[in-house]
């Protein structure tokens, strides 16, 4: 290994580790909100909020393009060493971000309508999901401006303040449902309003951050400059781009629950349980992906070009690898891994005739999310839109 691959290593395996300790928080967390409500006398505030996370994911996870369309950008701008370019970034996709979120509040009524006509329910598991749903939805703003910013700093290859903030955030999130669920007793509402006071504490210590890194007296000067027809087109653009993309994942994953579900129950809940271990490796290999975007960005503002064939491998391998050993763990040991997630056997002997599927799929999905990386930091949305 040459001096060149060895600083692209040391910083790639800097980046990959502490966005992978940052993203596994948040399923984890996610795991605390439950056990919460799911140690509460009624199950049905548990099963409430477990539908209306369903609809939030939609909603949220469909804006993740806020995310990827903000780190590549960022990264190149880094590479070019032009600060005025990061902070327009910042503003023009902070921009977009609260216009979606105008648009998402304005419609959360026939959202919610709409959304828990589809969901099926029990009428008193309804009640309980519009509890969630009604304090939750308000955070809207905070929770698109975050994905915004959570992209801003990985493209400035500051890790350590995207994990500071989802420390603080979710551990906020943990110690406001205690009070409200345990403490107060406001059950799913109270687990709704956990997440969005979180949302915010996010939000507010961000900009926190962001006037300790000096960027308030650099407002006035590009303040004329945000709404530059050419600009905000290229960066809608950008975001549509993610968006179709973002949109063909999670219905392709909506089709195959909604498929499973038409061959029976046991079916539906092995498949589920199956793609909870997919998501589980892509908060994984997200690490890795998040790494490669930043670093491609970065090379490719610098005019390195050269590098990004050695960083490339690097993602390729590491990817490959996460995906590879946690298919491997579920292969070996599938009663005992499935077992920590569901005590009935029926589903667990469904899940030993199709476990072997795990390898090839977590494979491809350490290869399909090291290109993402790939092209994301290099700004070329059109590809993955394709």
């Amino acid at each position: 290994m040459n001096e060149t691959d060895f600083q692209i290593g040391s910083r790639f395996t800097k980046l990959t580790v502490v966005n992978i300790i940052s993203n596994i928080i948040v399923p984890l967390v996610g795991l605390v909100d439950l056990a919460f409500l799911g140690h509460l006398t009624d199950i049905r505030y548990l099963a409430g909020v477990a539908i209306a996370v369903i609809l939030f994911d939609y909603l949220y996870r469909t804006c993740k393009f806020l995310r990827m369309a903000t780190t590549g950008s960022t990264a190149q701008a880094v590479g070019r060493s032009d600060n005025e370019a990061v902070l327009l970034i910042l503003l023009r996709n902070g921009l977009v971000a609260l216009i979606v979120a105008a648009i998402i509040l304005l419609l959360h009524y026939p959202i919610r309508e709409l959304g828990f006509t589809l969901l099926s329910a029990a009428p008193e598991v309804k009640a309980a999901a519009r509890d969630y749903y009604n304090t939750r939805i308000w955070a809207a703003p905070a929770a698109l401006s975050n994905l915004v910013l959570l992209g801003w700093f990985l493209g400035q290859s500051q890790s350590n303040k995207v994990l500071a903030l989802s420390i603080i955030s979710n551990g906020t999130n943990i110690v406001l449902d205690y009070l409200f669920i345990v403490q107060w007793g406001w059950n799913s509402a109270g687990a709704g309003a956990a997440t969005a006071i979180s949302q915010y504490v996010m939000l507010v210590l961000a900009l926190i951050m962001i006037a300790g890194d000096g960027y308030l007296p650099k407002l006035p000067a590009v303040a004329g400059q945000i709404l530059d027809p050419v600009a905000l087109k290229a960066t809608f653009q950008m975001n549509f781009d993610v968006l179709i993309r973002s949109l063909g994942t999670i219905t392709t994953f909506a089709i195959f629950a909604s498929l499973s579900g038409f061959l029976g129950t046991v079916v539906l809940a092995g498949n589920s349980l199956m793609v909870e271990v997919v998501n589980l490796a892509v908060f994984l290999i997200e690490g890795s992906a998040f790494a490669t975007e930043t670093l491609a960005g970065n090379f490719h503002g610098e005019g390195c070009h050269e590098k990004l064939l050695p960083l490339l491998r690097l993602s390729g391998g590491t990817s490959l690898s996460l995906g590879l050993a946690l298919a491997l763990v579920f292969i070996s040991f599938p009663e005992k891994m499935f077992g920590l997630l569901t005590d009935h056997l029926e589903v667990i002997d469904q899940i030993n005739d199709y476990v072997l599927w795990l390898l090839p799929v977590l494979v491809m999905v350490g290869f399909v999310y090291m290109l993402e990386g790939y092209f994301l930091g290099l700004t070329q949305m059109f590809v993955l839109r394709n």
